[in-house]
């Protein structure tokens, strides 16, 4: 079996299947929608009580059982004297992978298309209305689509096909330092030329006023939704680390290096959305609608432009590829070699993501889109998740756990605790809330 190099390069192929646009686009706009700092502390409430546990629990099965996450899993399953049928939570989160990634690769492509148009040094919409005609114009082109979104899955096969060290290792070594700089230059400079004031009282200022009622459910659920517990990626990923590596440190690391680079998306939009009087919570438009308005304002705006739309396709590339890596893991199990895997893999989901470029253009009316979208992060991963946190907490031993972490006696009881009650509760109420919206 392949093997990381190094624990340096699993812990950034780990930030990278973390961060993903979730970091980068969904939370600067999740908290400009409810409210700010409130919406913050909440968002960190969910990482501590929800994603933690769940990363802590997938790192430690997936580098026990050596395989990808639905192996792992019917492997620790029999190694403990239960039904390896405990691996369906592990399908249906390959699955719902899977049908993520069809989508995200269409977000992919726009996030390219943006930054291939900034390289291009084409004029910006000077007003809102032209803002919002160039991104429909965009949307109403499916085959523009088409083509940023298979040039996306495209450089995501083929890293995916180099293998760990070769491909997914070394382009995380490469992307995740570039990601870094990129979100820290631009929040320097949002901080130097737009309205730091504004921006940090936003973020940080706790305002009950402004926090809607069940936003802190929301604000849960994205801790857990946009790092990705549930899905088994890191099962997949922690297969191929080795035994020297301490995985609660790798956990901790992860998580707050997503939380970092969510807080510096957050200062490096919002000083410039005050500045030039932009809506923060106009939703998943600031990126593509909102912010563009402010760059043809800003000097230099075509440059920081580009910086803009490169990190948003860095950050998508990153996580795609851990998204397709846990469907490629299974196939190779299965007997295929990783090319051909990938290849299949990456097909497959391209042909997949169609219904949803269409969805925004030639037939709107089947809202392909938001259906998959909702069947997939309030149905299959809230399930897959919960599934994990019980088979962590009540089939696997406790010591075995917190010898497999290299957790003490009282944080291998704490963790046992969340995996049992709280995380399994939590992710019902963020699922029965969701209903209920």
């Amino acid at each position: 079996m392949d093997r990381w190099s190094s624990r340096a390069g699993f812990i950034l192929a780990t930030m990278g299947s973390a961060i993903g646009l979730g970091s980068v686009w969904k939370f600067p706009y999740e908290a400009g929608a409810n409210g700010g700092g409130a919406f913050v502390l909440a968002y960190l409430a969910g990482l501590a009580l929800i994603v933690v546990p769940l990363l802590l629990a997938e790192l430690a099965i997936g580098r026990a059982g050596r395989s990808d996450a639905i192996g792992a899993m019917a492997q620790l399953a029999r190694q403990f004297g239960r039904s390896p049928w405990w691996r369906i939570f592990a399908c249906i989160g390959v699955i719902a992978g899977f049908l993520i990634l069809s989508f995200y690769a269409v977000i992919g492509g726009w996030a390219l298309s943006y930054a291939f148009d900034a390289l291009r040094l084409l004029p910006m919409p000077l007003d809102a209305s032209a803002a919002q005609a160039a991104f429909a114009d965009f949307l109403h082109s499916p085959w523009r689509m088409l083509t940023f979104q298979s040039l996306f899955m495209a450089a995501t096969a083929f890293v995916v096909a180099m293998g760990i060290e070769s491909g997914i290792e070394a382009a995380s070594r490469l992307l995740m330092p570039v990601l870094l700089v990129l979100v820290s230059a631009l929040a320097v400079y949002a901080l130097v030329t737009g309205d730091a004031g504004a921006a940090l009282r936003f973020l940080f200022e706790v305002d009950p006023a402004r926090f809607k009622p069940g936003a802190w459910l929301d604000a849960v659920g994205l801790g857990f939704f946009s790092i990705g517990v549930g899905l088994g990626a890191m099962i997949t990923y922690a297969a191929y680390a080795g035994d020297d590596i301490h995985l609660g440190k790798v956990a901790l690391i992860t998580v707050a290096g997503d939380t970092l680079v969510s807080i510096l998306a957050g200062l490096a939009i919002f000083p410039i959305v005050f500045q030039f009087g932009l809506d923060p919570a106009s939703g998943p438009g600031l990126m593509f609608v909102t912010l563009p308005l402010a760059f043809a304002k800003m000097p230099a705006g075509p440059f920081i432009a580009i910086v803009f739309y490169a990190l948003l396709f860095v950050s998508a590339l990153v996580s795609a590829i851990s998204l397709l890596e846990l469907s490629v893991a299974p196939l190779i199990r299965m007997g295929f070699n990783r090319r051909h895997a990938s290849l299949a893999a990456a097909g497959s989901c391209t042909l997949l993501g169609v219904p949803t470029i269409l969805s925004f253009n030639l037939f709107p009316q089947t809202r392909f889109f938001e259906r998959i979208d909702l069947l997939t992060s309030d149905f299959m991963l809230p399930l897959a998740g919960f599934g994990i946190s019980i088979f962590a907490g009540w089939i696997l031993p406790r010591q075995w756990l917190a010898e497999e972490l290299g957790l003490r006696h009282s944080a291998a009881n704490s963790l046992s605790f969340l995996l049992r009650y709280a995380v399994p509760a939590l992710i019902m109420a963020v699922v029965v809330a969701g209903w209920l919206d």
